[in-house]
């Protein structure tokens, strides 16, 4: 004869009492954070469509940046990237080599991807954000050393610094 021990001191609950426990045991799993981290699916990794020249490596640079930090990204190669730049609000005195869109706002050039996820946390009332030119040290650039920052542009107070790097 075989018996069967439980979390009861040995003795088999009883229908009404297996039911009780099986349902305070949910209760408690689904009030303790991370109990079915195990079952939950992963979320989406957001989506970047960006536009560049086919040629150009350092865009190249910035999107295995960006895949690296999770994002999903599309991208779209070019001849001319200064129509899309144009048709998404950029002013020219930020213009870059590519362009981005992450959930609704702008992303122009080499911007970091923790800058982007900032953003998208925080959801300021702007077009995006823009590291104007080509930094060096940007990701995508990766020569270390020469500082730059990164612009908040769209604003309804104006354009503003939004990290230096």
């Amino acid at each position: 004869m075989t018996r069967e021990v439980h979390a009861t001191g040995g003795r088999v609950p009883s229908g009404e009492e297996g039911r009780r426990g099986a349902l305070r045991l949910a209760l408690a799993a689904a009030l303790v954070p991370g109990a079915w981290a195990g079952v939950a699916q992963a979320a989406p990794a957001t989506r970047a469509e960006v536009w560049k020249d086919p040629t150009c490596g350092c865009c190249e640079g910035w999107v295995r940046h960006m895949r690296a930090a999770g994002f999903d990204v599309a991208v779209h190669e070019v001849a001319d990237v200064r129509p899309v730049k144009a048709a998404h609000g950029v002013p020219e005195a930020l213009w870059s080599c590519h362009t981005a869109v992450v959930d609704g706002y702008v992303v122009e050039g080499h911007v970091p991807a923790p800058d982007v996820r900032r953003l998208l946390a925080e959801r300021p009332r702007a077009r995006g954000l823009s590291a104007p030119g080509m930094p060096p040290s940007a990701p995508g650039m990766d020569l270390p050393g020469t500082p730059y920052e990164v612009v908040l542009f769209g604003a309804l107070g104006g354009d503003r610094n939004w990290a230096r790097h």
